[in-house]
């Protein structure tokens, strides 16, 4: 057992935050806990941490067991690197290193049989046993293996924590909160900031993870992957499902069907029971078996009625009139950054083609223009090259994953109305009720407003858009779960023409029909959501194309006997540079295996000879690569 919390109750004056809570975590376990914005999940994670009394209940923790939290602030120091901050991880073991040599140079200059000699060595011993009990050689290969999985492979090591984004330094948090290892990690959204590569390492890592994991997070995919338990904070309380998410949603509504059949049988089981009594407590011949028909229920345990889950948003997106079936033609689209100086090239031309009807969702490393793509196609941000055409009665909606088009002085309505100054005020509030803004939060001024109700807004003004073209910049941000599945769900139902940026996996293998990743030179498509996009890159993950040979109607000439044989030696010479790159880039793949797995992680030489090996492979495969260009363009 590493903590059990019994009948836990915290509230914040007269606002009541979480009652009777109990939650368990023993060693392996593996907790998703979810529940809407503001339900109380950060309180229960700052009491369990103890950054925050509780008010009433108990709360034990196993003896010598270590809690790790990420939080979204990060908690790293300022002024410190990225080296010395995983460094300080293990501090004793280095200072430990240090002393160990300090005490070698000393006794290099006494005499062995000195008594200054005998209690040197003494300390010696002491030092070097707790350098080796603490696995102090592999103290680099633990650091190297957490920071080239968390993407911080190409960063130099003495970068300063100051100059990092935000993401940047919750990376690096996570990072070394991993190589900390405490028997229960708790994570509080730790997928946020990350690509789909680390994404894939992180659970991969978590999943061989030896001690206990609670996280929080909105990151549907990400739960099914890790969690085993989801606990969710309902109406104030916690409740369990041993399950992970997806087969959650099913044990949920179960649950709710079943309490709802019991409540209502009790209730007409008590009607029955009042009607009886009704009719026979004045009657001198039955007034024993009405009085017995009281004692009855109030001897009954009378079940709470159910409360229903909040009503989630829903948004309807419609439009009247059809785009003609080619919406979108893009040509040498010059795709650029900032402005002056400061201007950044982020492809040279971008080509595409979007037909009506598609479903197009863009992926690929942070930074590589995704974001300024969607504002470029919109006129948002200018471009100084190629060709952007859109069809005729194509009418586009826009949805920014900053809300930064929305005024903070004005109120929901107020905004609302500048929007469509031509709709009622039933139309417009009737839009907010649908986004689950509702009362007398309509007047809220925008600029106090959370980031999951100005997403909210701004869905509600989309769905009076009359878009027939919807383009959306990581529209799950911000959004708890149960806003997450409605806008799934209106997405999918959803028969215009789609192009979004999104990191969210779950939405990505819901709504979109093409995902297309993009690349600082160029765009691959792939058909199908997110997994059918993983199972297609790796399909097509050869390092090279087998060189081109020429076809029954090409005829190659040669001008010499001896021309004709160095072409021959250079096409020998590009299949065996072509079957090496492809055995590299199997024994690589082999290697990521190898080192995700928990036995070989906990063999710290071997996960040594593992990296030395990788680092080896990866410099021959780029020798490989250039050798193979070369005879390519020797053979043109």
């Amino acid at each position: 057992m590493i903590i059990d919390l019994n009948g836990i109750s915290k509230s914040f004056g007269a606002k009541t935050v979480l009652t009777n809570v109990d939650l368990k975590i023993e060693d392996h376990d593996r907790i998703g806990l979810i529940g809407e914005n503001g339900a109380g999940k950060s309180t229960l994670l700052n009491i369990i941490i103890g950054d925050l009394e509780y008010d009433t209940g108990t709360f034990a923790k196993g003896t010598g067991k270590k809690i790790g939290f990420l939080r979204q602030d990060s908690g790293l120091a300022l002024g410190g690197t990225i080296i010395s901050e995983m460094r300080s991880v293990f501090e004793p073991v280095f200072k430990a290193e240090e002393r160990i040599h300090e005490l070698e140079h000393q006794m290099a200059t006494l005499e062995h049989d000195s008594e200054e000699y005998h209690l040197l060595l003494a300390e010696y011993e002491h030092k070097k046993n707790f350098f080796e009990a603490n696995d102090g050689y592999n103290v680099e290969v633990k650091i190297n293996t957490i920071l080239t999985g968390m993407g911080f492979s190409t960063f130099d090591p003495e970068t300063s924590v100051d100059r990092l984004s935000g993401g940047e330094r919750t990376r690096l948090a996570l990072a070394k909160l991993l190589l900390e290892g405490p028997e229960l990690l708790m994570l509080d959204e730790p997928t946020n900031h990350l690509d789909f590569k680390t994404l894939t390492w992180l659970e991969d890592y978590l999943t061989a993870y030896k001690g206990a994991i609670l996280t929080v997070s909105h990151d549907r995919y990400f739960l099914d992957k890790i969690v085993n338990i989801v606990c969710e904070v309902e109406n104030k309380t916690l409740v369990r499902y041993n399950a992970g998410y997806t087969k959650y949603l099913d044990l949920k509504a179960a649950r709710l069907t079943r309490m709802q059949k019991e409540y209502d049988r009790q209730m007409r089981e008590i009607a029955e029971l009042e009607d009886f009594i009704a009719r026979n407590k004045v009657r001198a011949s039955t007034t024993k078996r009405a009085q017995a028909r009281e004692k009855e229920i109030e001897h009954m345990e009378i079940k709470e009625r159910p409360t229903p889950p909040p009503k989630p948003p829903k948004f309807r997106f419609g439009y009247e009139r059809e785009p003609v079936k080619d919406v979108l033609f893009v040509k040498n689209l010059r795709l650029e950054v900032g402005e002056g100086f400061e201007k950044k090239l982020l492809n040279p031309s971008v080509d595409l083609e979007v037909r009506r009807g598609e479903k197009i969702a863009l992926v690929g490393m942070n930074g590589v223009g995704k974001s300024t793509f969607i504002k470029t196609l919109l006129g948002i941000l200018p471009h100084d090259g190629g060709i952007i055409e859109w069809g005729r009665n194509v009418r586009t909606g826009y949805y920014d994953q900053h809300n930064s088009y929305l005024t903070g002085s004005k109120t929901m309505l107020d905004e609302m109305w500048d929007m469509f100054p031509r709709s009622d005020e039933l139309t417009l509030r009737t839009a907010l009720g649908r986004a689950r803004l509702t009362g007398d939060n309509v007047f809220k001024r925008i600029d106090v407003l959370s980031g999951g109700e100005k997403a909210r807004l701004s869905f509600a003004a989309l769905t009076l858009k009359d878009a027939n073209v919807l383009l959306l910049d990581e529209p799950t941000n911000h959004m708890d779960i149960a806003c997450k599945e409605a806008l799934d769900e209106a997405l999918r139902e959803y028969t215009g023409t789609i192009i979004m940026v999104s990191h969210d996996r779950y939405l990505l293998n819901r709504v979109p029909t093409k995902i297309i990743e993009m690349f600082p030179d160029h765009l691959s498509a792939y058909e199908g959501g997110y997994d059918d996009y993983m199972r297609l890159k790796e399909e097509v993950a050869a390092p090279v194309k087998e060189a081109k040979k020429p076809s029954a109607n090409e005829t190659v000439y040669y001008r010499s006997k001896q021309q004709k044989s160095e072409d021959a030696k250079r096409r020998n010479r590009l299949k065996a540079v072509e079957q090496e790159i492809s055995d590299a880039d199997d024994r690589l793949a082999q290697i990521e295996k190898e080192m995700a797995d928990p036995e070989i992680c906990a063999d710290y030489e071997k996960m040594a000879a593992l990296c030395a090996e990788m680092e080896e492979l990866k410099n021959r495969q780029n020798d490989l690569m250039d050798e193979w260009a070369e005879l390519s363009e020797e053979l043109a």
